[in-house]
């Protein structure tokens, strides 16, 4: 049996996460009916959590409405499966009505679930899965798509330009081999290769490697620095190895290699480690740390990128259902509205083309210190170079980029690996 709280909200088990929906509405009030997918068990729970967190703190801070309208929030555990995300999205969409359905974890999971939008005629809002080319070369081939975290390639292609700065000539890449490594692996080479240097080495662990034995002793000697990319409990495993193996150079990070979803359970040995994303934990605005505070008193922790990204996707969709009113005026419709929003989130400021944000990238260096009136030394993400208002594209112009494939296993080739 379920109680109303004084609040008005009913808590409801779902995937293991309790969930509020506000009883208080009118009668007559617009219901928005919001299918969630995250992977709740297997390897990726913790971030699969991390994200419903997010999205369902926002709703909390916001009465269990969004533009007024009151949301059914329906949460569907994936397992970080791509087929178990598209059979529980149809579910979403066939069974529970629901007018869009968001999240999915791996950027394979977005590839999967983006012709089901198609399917369905169904608003999917992708808030963390990062395949490129669905709003790039594939956009007009899933019009009911729509991101609103950020394209694999997009934070590294700044990292790129960031790496050949600090006069990286040489640099061994060692990503998780699926189409999520290959996007980043390939935006860093592009630019960095463009800049004058050379990747010289790639290295593919399957995904869910715990043993990195096996590769960190083929790594070239002459390199000046590795690039990793890492997801998932691998996160944790190959700085650790890395360093315990006598390796002293540096480790430039993916952004899910170092985010704050690994960082608690990270040692020293990450201190000076660096990576790039569009959040840290650690931006020093009144409304980040806010978030982070509100956050932290709620789940005990601070928010990883998984968290603020479903925040904000909260924040996006309350926006957007404001501008229509209160009441959902359909995909098409929700998402023009969407595309001409500029928000103000935690990870600072959003605007949209080709349904992918515009947005700040942060280059971001591990750091022991306080921070945001906490009494004790802690690993924050201390942002050292800030890339604003980035686009999918970078600085190479859209006809340009789209011009050449997409990035994966083979492209850019490496041209200087022997």
């Amino acid at each position: 049996m379920t109680r109303t709280s004084r609040k008005g909200l009913v808590p409801i088990l779902l995937g293991g996460l309790v969930l509020g929906v506000s009883m208080n509405a009118p009668a007559n009030a617009e219901e928005l009916r919001i299918g969630f997918i995250a992977p709740l068990t297997g390897i990726f729970a913790q971030t699969g959590k991390d994200m419903a967190n997010g999205f369902q703190m926002y709703l909390d801070e916001h009465g269990g409405k969004l533009g007024g309208a009151t949301v059914k929030f329906i949460v569907e555990d994936n397992q970080g499966k791509p087929d178990t995300a598209v059979t529980k999205a149809k579910k979403l969409v066939l069974s529970d009505k629901a007018q869009m359905f968001v999240g999915g974890l791996l950027a394979s999971t977005g590839y999967a679930l983006a012709p089901v939008s198609n399917e369905e005629k169904t608003l999917y809002i992708a808030s963390i899965p990062a395949a490129d080319d669905l709003t790039q070369r594939q956009l007009d081939k899933y019009p009911y798509f729509f991101r609103t975290g950020w394209t694999s390639s997009q934070p590294h292609q700044p990292l790129g330009q960031w790496a050949c700065e600090q006069g990286y000539k040489k640099i061994v890449a060692v990503a998780a081999d699926y189409a999520f490594g290959y996007e980043v692996v390939g935006g860093f080479q592009k630019v960095f290769e463009d800049c004058g240097g050379k990747i010289i080495q790639k290295i593919w662990p399957p995904l869910g490697t715990k043993d990195f034995g096996p590769y960190i002793p083929t790594i070239k000697a002459d390199a000046d620095a590795v690039l990793s990319l890492m997801v998932g409990p691998m996160s944790l495993q190959f700085p650790k190895q890395m360093r315990s193996s006598g390796f002293k150079k540096p480790i430039i990070g993916g952004g899910t290699s170092y985010d704050e979803f690994a960082l608690p359970f990270m040692s020293d040995e990450v201190i000076g480690d660096v990576s790039a994303l569009q959040y840290s934990a650690a931006i020093e605005t009144p409304k980040n740390e806010a978030f982070v505070k509100a956050y932290r008193a709620k789940y005990g922790k601070v928010p990883s990128y998984y968290s603020e990204s479903n925040y904000t996707t909260a924040q996006i969709i309350d926006e957007a259902m404001k501008k229509a009113g209160g009441k959902w005026p359909g995909p098409e419709q929700f998402i023009k509205i969407m595309s001409g929003l500029k928000i103000d989130a935690p990870r600072g400021p959003i605007s949209f083309e080709d349904r992918n944000p515009i947005q700040n990238i942060y280059i971001k260096k591990v750091e022991k210190k306080k921070m945001f009136g906490y009494d004790k030394d802690e690993l924050w993400n201390t942002v050292i170079k800030t890339y604003p208002a980035v686009s999918q594209y970078w600085t190479y112009g859209k006809a340009k980029f789209l011009a050449q494939p997409v990035y994966s296993r083979t492209f850019p080739d490496c041209k200087y690996c022997e």
